[in-house]
């Protein structure tokens, strides 16, 4: 039997004494790319390299009470080609100064968004 666990609830003691714990680290950007590749084999080259610099600098974003996952990911990549967003709308100069197109699929959660947006505003500020 495999249980997986994300930390978002506390495991009895009990139990995790009769399991074995094994950790993944979160994928790197080759990895991801291998996985993105999976579900969506015909996707563009250029969103995705775009797409992957963004994800990745959001999941850098200090403070961030829950960081986006691979699944919140590939979510927001098939938002973007849904709406056929291009790979120019993920771009600015300064990259920390945009909020990504549809942002909502990466962040879950509202503390997130908020703190997201205050700090793209402060560092549009400073510009």
């Amino acid at each position: 039997v495999i249980i997986t666990s994300n930390n978002e609830k506390e495991l009895p003691d009990a139990f995790l004494r009769r399991c074995f714990f094994h950790y993944i680290k979160f994928p790197d950007k080759d990895t991801m790319e291998a996985i993105v590749k999976v579900h969506y084999p015909n996707l563009k080259q250029e969103l995705l390299a775009t797409a992957l610099q963004t994800f990745y600098e959001v999941r850098e974003v200090s403070g961030l009470k829950k960081k986006p996952s691979t699944s919140e990911f590939l979510d927001w990549l098939k938002l973007l080609m849904a709406e056929d967003i291009p790979p120019e709308a993920l771009r600015s100069e300064d990259q920390k100064a945009i909020v990504p197109p549809l942002h909502g699929a990466l962040l879950k959660n509202e503390q997130d968004v908020h703190l997201f947006e205050r700090l793209i505003l402060m560092s549009r500020a400073n510009r």
